[in-house]
């Protein structure tokens, strides 16, 4: 299954992994969310090409800055 790595700012705890991975997890199209607070990364697979827009949406729900893909 493909998968899109992102570069997401202020992530920095178990809190703010689990708010990522359920927001963007809600996605149409997402079947899975890697959250890597370490290096700032977001990885979501799926059966196709992510919404970038809809991600970033997402993202920014949750509290958080997407700031573009890795």
């Amino acid at each position: 299954m493909p998968a899109t790595t992102y570069a997401v700012s202020g992530m920095s705890c178990g809190h703010c992994r689990a708010a990522v991975t359920e927001a963007v997890g809600e996605l149409d199209g997402v079947s899975g969310v890697d959250v890597d607070l370490a290096a700032g990364h977001v990885t979501v697979t799926g059966p196709g090409e992510p919404d970038d827009e809809a991600v970033a949406r997402a993202v920014d729900d949750a509290g958080y800055e997407l700031t573009g893909r890795v």
